[in-house]
């Protein structure tokens, strides 16, 4: 079969800062992650830090870490593959298909859970993740290149339909970052599905485990900080993996392509940066008082309540408008045949599921302590991420829906903060 040399017929205005962006992120992110690992583990653990504490060549590779990460994905490839729980369509695709997907995700997690709890009775030393995540996250970022360069290749074999509108623009560069092909499979395997949930995200938690081991071994028991972060997480996965249907009809499902921006971001940054709290733990201990703890706790159980009961009421309208959960609900009709929530959760602000991921997402961060901004680094990312989001999906909305969504943002007139922004 000859490739598909077609030229790009979409036009869409180029993200993340076109082409100079696409040539400087898949360099400048990698070396972040690298970075932000090395000085987490320093004394100091000041990012202003100069020179920077930079380690050897020696400490980024070891040949385990290489065996760990393919065993990693070969097993939840695996467990991805096992014939359980239950099959969903995704949205109706241009050429007017649906693909399925196999919803195990929860049960990919929990079988995870039992054989990390036979490595602990076995004796394994899972604390000693702490010193192999340098060359773990070196080679997390040699697959995702790998695994980018395949992508981009197998994209020119693909058909006309199959490709991603934001990623067939014709500059390699550009294309390769955002990736062209929007759904890339081997035979029913879905990479972008599979790598959306899976390695990356459980392997967030079982990093994280591995801290909190680490810090047995040093201190003979596990801090509250310690304890607090690694429950925050574990239950942000779980409710992720539980709830994993949802994730068909995200931005990133739906409309971008599988491209080096999915496949880092999911293989490398969200492991080796969403936790960089519990490893910060590690090598600068905090002690949290009764009070502060149940303060701390309170706040990530009201984003947690947030961030929940809006994206179920948003997927639940979406799976049956007419049900009694949001029957009751506000609505403005559109051009498309879909209507537009302005009643609810969504009548609050247009995106009260962020509201909700970033007050988590600082209760992450308040176990650490006031005296470093290192652990902090999550939430401050994660509120730029949310307002590009949000404008990616405003620009798309305002496209898809044209003056309907006018008068949906005259009745909500607050993307994220209530008052504020």
């Amino acid at each position: 079969m000859k490739p598909n040399k077609h030229k790009a017929t979409h036009s869409a205005e180029k993200e993340f800062g076109g082409a100079l962006g696409a040539t400087c992120i898949p360099v400048f992110l990698p070396l972040t992650v690298l970075y932000l690992l090395s000085v987490c583990r320093s004394p100091a653990a000041s990012v202003l830090q100069w020179p920077p504490p930079l380690p050897p060549a020696a400490q980024l590779w070891d040949p385990l870490a290489a065996v760990l990460v393919v065993g990693w994905i070969t097993l939840q490839s695996f467990l991805y593959l096992l014939p359980i729980g239950k099959v969903s369509e995704g949205l109706v695709l241009r050429d007017g298909s649906k693909l399925k997907y196999p919803i195990n995700g929860f049960h990919a997690l929990s079988i995870t859970a039992v054989l990390l709890i036979v490595c602990l009775w076995l004796g394994m030393p899972l604390g000693y993740l702490f010193e192999l995540i340098l060359p773990l996250a070196v080679c997390a970022i040699g697959v995702s290149y790998l695994l980018s360069m395949y992508l981009y290749i197998r994209s020119f074999w693909a058909p006309q339909h199959a490709l991603s509108l934001g990623g067939n623009t014709g500059n390699p560069l550009y294309d390769f970052f955002m990736g062209r092909e929007l759904n890339p499979r081997i035979g029913d395997f879905d990479l972008k599905y599979f790598c959306e949930l899976r390695p990356g995200l459980i392997g967030w938690v079982v990093i994280n485990l591995g801290m909190l081991m680490k810090e047995v071994e040093l201190r003979g028991s596990p801090s509250l900080a310690m304890q607090l972060v690694n429950g925050f997480q574990l239950l942000y996965v779980t409710d992720a993996l539980w709830n994993e249907e949802a994730v068909l009809t995200t931005m990133d499902i739906v409309h971008d392509g599988f491209g080096f921006m999915l496949a880092f971001g999911d293989l490398a940054w969200v492991p080796f940066t969403y936790g960089l709290q519990a490893m910060f733990l590690v090598v600068h201990p905090q002690s949290l008082s009764t009070l502060g703890a149940a303060g701390i706790i309170l706040l990530n159980g009201i984003g947690y309540y947030i961030f929940r009961k809006s994206n179920s009421q948003k997927n639940q309208f979406r799976r049956d408008p007419t049900h009694k959960s949001v029957a009751h609900l506000e609505t403005i009709a559109t051009a498309t045949g879909k209507r537009l929530l302005v009643s609810g959760w969504w009548g609050f602000v247009r995106h009260p599921n962020y509201l909700g991921d970033l007050l988590m997402a600082l209760a992450w961060s308040l176990p650490c302590g006031m005296s470093h901004i290192l652990p902090y680094f999550y939430v401050i990312y994660f509120t730029i991420l949310l307002i590009h989001r949000e404008a990616r999906d405003e620009k798309h909305c305002r496209a898809k829906y044209g003056l309907a969504w006018d008068t949906y943002c005259r009745r909500v007139p607050y993307r994220i903060l209530p008052y504020i922004y």
